[in-house]
């Protein structure tokens, strides 16, 4: 998992492969997303005007009918699907992967119909979020299916409602990529595990096990086998630097210098945003604790 810079971005802007919307497209999206809201908000409260009237069932009914309505405008959010992904160069929010997760989907994190918590129970979903770009992410089918409606809340965290609304006051479980500190507790080993970084607290800790467990960071075997393979990859160009480091001297052997270089290069390719998995590559740099090579990776 890598940070995506997600705050105060904007389809107009150009960003990799995507070449931005004009601004009247990016008006009409937003045109579009507010009267598909207000459509929404009318049949919540018919629901509610319903179940404060004793027929729970009919209200129910309601719901099912305002849920509909959200899975009948999916297309609308799939208009930002080359968007999202340009942002992360193509590869999955959660995972860093591309091929390897199957096909992409639009995540909604905050689920648009139903929550469900850690014991099982279910309240309703973020459905003022579900035409929302900013509750967007970029996500692998594995990732995905396997979240659902799955956004657990701390015991005692405030909960957010369309008429008193607080998400930024929830105190959540899931890791979510557009915030640095969560993606900090995120880390690799060598064996291609995502587990928690060494310096977590037991909360920390906490949310990064669940978030494995629900995000199959773990559990999609093909992950953690392309995670070792460029934890490997990158430790052996490690090696490499570090052996023609040991060996350089300057008018001796000047061709060492030229190898450094290379296997330098080669570190910092890997490291990049744009590469598959990077976040893997740096851990393994991480993981040599040496000052020289951190360097190479951050200058």
């Amino acid at each position: 998992m890598r940070w995506i810079d997600f705050q105060n971005k904007r389809p107009t802007e150009p960003v990799n492969d995507w070449p931005g919307w004009t601004e009247p497209q990016w008006q009409g999206w937003l045109n579009e997303s507010k009267r598909l809201l207000d459509e929404m908000t009318r049949l919540n409260q018919e629901a509610e005007q319903l179940r404060s009237d004793g027929k729970a069932a009919e209200a129910e009914e309601k719901i099912k009918e305002r849920n509909q309505f959200i899975d009948d405008h999916s297309g609308h959010w799939t208009k930002l699907k080359p968007w999202l992904f340009a942002l992360s160069h193509g590869k999955c929010w959660f995972t860093e992967g591309r091929d390897i997760c199957s096909h992409m989907d639009v995540e909604h994190f905050r689920p648009k119909k139903e929550a469900k918590e850690l014991d099982g129970n279910i309240r309703d979903g973020y459905w003022w979020l579900a035409f929302d770009y900013s509750n967007f992410r970029a996500a692998g089918n594995v990732p995905n299916r396997k979240k659902g409606g799955w956004f657990p809340l701390h015991k005692d965290s405030r909960r957010s409602r369309f008429c008193a609304r607080c998400e930024e006051s929830e105190t959540y479980f899931l890791l979510d990529p557009v915030r640095q500190t969560d993606v900090n507790l995120l880390a690799f080993d060598e064996e291609g595990n995502a587990i928690p970084t060494p310096e977590a607290n037991d909360w920390e800790r906490e949310r990064v096990r669940i978030s494995i467990d629900r995000l199959k960071l773990n559990d999609h075997d093909a992950l953690p086998q392309e995670r070792r393979r460029v934890w490997q990859q990158v430790s052996q160009e490690i090696d490499g630097y570090l052996e023609a480091k040991s060996k350089y001297h300057p008018g001796i052997n000047p061709a060492l210098g030229g190898r450094m270089e290379e296997k330098a290069r080669r570190i910092r390719e890997m490291t990049r945003p744009d590469a598959e998995l990077s976040a893997v590559a740096l851990w393994c740099v991480r993981f040599r604790n040496d000052p020289g090579l951190i360097r190479l990776i951050t200058s």
